[in-house]
């Protein structure tokens, strides 16, 4: 009797599927990389771990290596009802990962939702068949606050943030914070922000350590104290149809997003179940500076101007 009741209290404890929307209005952040890694990152713990693609461009789909085909089935088909979201769902090379792909024909669902009752939850009712399956979904989101952007919005549980640490993302912040309050207002009351993580981090320049104090003061412990650095492993990944933390998993870049999906574990009461070993960085001591030995300057040549003279 203890047993069973122990049981069914560790079962109900448990934390239920969350579904994350990796957003920012600014493009060219690190969304889709983010979305990739830290889907891939989580999967390769043992989670399963469901990855849609909400973007027309189809960048995430194409970085897993699945090719940009507008013939198969995709988010769009889930959007306007003709397939249910377990039709559409395909696995990847990476065991727990799958995938709900996108293609160009998501652009038209934006006209074609225009005048579509519950156009706003379309994503969200067709989630709920397979979210428990799944402890963590999670949306790539286009760098836009269109249709398929509101969509992810509602269907979410958490606001992922990928950020750049530069001074235009700070002035987006306000925006962002106002969209967020918005959807939440009007269509989802759960909705809430799970993090911001700065991404292509350069912890050298003074800038990127005054933007980090900056959001620190603004976020508190909504900031992730992990970062993501430049890494030449992580504009690579894409165009062999891998994720980094696959195609390179030793990498900076790689190491970076393993220690962020063990951030969100903890952040949602998971223990990773990864052995994984952090790499740590062996910095060789800096030489003595060389003796300079003083080099004959060499003649310098009559500067010549239009017309030449002879």
């Amino acid at each position: 009797m203890t047993a069973t009741t122990s049981t069914s209290e560790s079962k109900s404890s448990e934390p239920k599927s969350k579904v994350i929307a990796v957003v920012n209005q600014k493009g060219g952040v690190g969304k889709t990389t983010t979305a990739i890694n830290l889907a891939a990152a989580l999967a390769l713990d043992g989670i399963p771990t469901l990855l849609i693609d909400c973007d027309p461009q189809a960048n995430t789909t194409g970085g897993l290596g699945l090719p940009r085909d507008e013939g198969r089935l995709s988010v769009y088909d889930v959007l306007v009802g003709q397939n249910p979201a377990k039709d559409v769902i395909l696995p990847t090379e990476i065991e727990n990962l799958s995938l709900l792909p996108g293609s160009k024909n998501m652009i038209g669902a934006n006209l074609e939702l225009v005048t579509a009752e519950r156009r706003e939850y379309r994503l969200r009712e067709a989630l709920e068949p397979v979210r428990e399956k799944y402890p963590f979904i999670l949306l790539d989101c286009p760098p836009a606050l269109d249709l398929l952007t509101l969509n992810a919005l509602v269907a979410a549980d958490g606001l992922l943030v990928p950020m750049q640490a530069e001074y235009f993302a700070l002035e987006g912040i306000s925006e962002l914070i106002s969209t967020l309050d918005r959807v939440a207002a009007a269509f989802n009351p759960g909705l809430a922000l799970e993090g911001v993580v700065l991404t292509m981090f350069d912890d050298r320049t003074i800038l990127s350590q005054q933007v980090r104090t900056n959001l620190q003061e603004f976020f508190t412990d909504k900031l992730f104290k992990t970062t993501i650095p430049r890494n030449i492993r992580l504009a690579e990944a894409p165009s062999h149809g891998k994720p980094a933390v696959v195609y390179d998993p030793r990498s900076r870049g790689a190491e970076a997003y393993f220690d962020l999906a063990t951030e969100l574990l903890e952040r949602n009461g998971r223990k990773s179940s990864s052995q994984r070993q952090k790499k740590r960085l062996i910095l060789d001591p800096i030489p003595a500076p060389r003796e300079i030995v003083p080099v004959a300057e060499e003649p310098k040549k009559k500067s010549r101007i239009w017309p030449f003279s002879r």
